[in-house]
């Protein structure tokens, strides 16, 4: 096996007869787990996107992405199609880096727009207290400071979330698909 992306040097290994084993199943098994995983998020993420594929054009188009009529169905055809390419390592390289730009806006966005500080009003924190069937019991215990608990946690999410999937974008558009992937294996060829 030839032209892995990282190779071990047996010298520098504390038992330098697991290098073979590292090279032939631990790495490009790793990788491939990898690879399949990011474009697996892209897929989910992206198939309500696909279903209603102009459902975000006031979003990109407050983002300055005009005219959303045109953007919203080609972000939703990258995560989705191009999710599933990336996952099978096909096209690795362009589609991760075309899908990491996007998530990196999306990690721009969960930054720069948070989501606020409390998801009921005063009169919702009222009917909150005064109980009834409209909150359930956790219900009630989650939102009892208006949500603000319940915000930040979601907003660490989202936060999180971006961030790894546009660093794990990033490292495929550098790196590539691997040693198992159709790139490789099948079309003998990479960007």
């Amino acid at each position: 096996m030839t032209d892995l992306p990282f190779s071990n040097d047996r010298q520098r290994l504390w038992i330098p007869a697991l290098g073979g084993f590292y090279d032939r199943f631990a790495q490009p098994f790793a990788w491939t787990a990898f690879r399949v995983a990011i474009g697996g998020m892209l897929v989910v993420e992206g198939w309500p996107k696909i279903m209603a594929p102009l459902a975000q054009v006031g979003f990109v188009e407050n983002l300055g992405f005009y005219p959303g009529w045109v953007w919203s169905p080609f972000l939703a055809a990258l995560q989705f199609f191009g999710g599933f390419m990336i996952a099978i390592g096909l096209l690795t390289r362009p589609l991760a880096l075309a899908n990491m730009v996007m998530l990196a806006i999306t990690l721009w966005f969960h930054f720069a727009f948070p989501y606020g500080h409390a998801l009921l009003t005063d009169a919702g924190i009222e009917a909150l207290k005064a109980g009834g069937d409209f909150f359930t019991p956790d219900g009630v215990k989650r939102l009892a400071d208006g949500g603000t608990k319940f915000l930040e946690q979601v907003q660490t999410k989202a936060e999180l979330a971006s961030l790894f999937w546009t660093g794990g974008a990033g490292l495929l558009a550098a790196f590539g698909g691997g040693y198992w992937s159709i790139d490789r294996l099948v079309l003998k060829k990479e960007f």
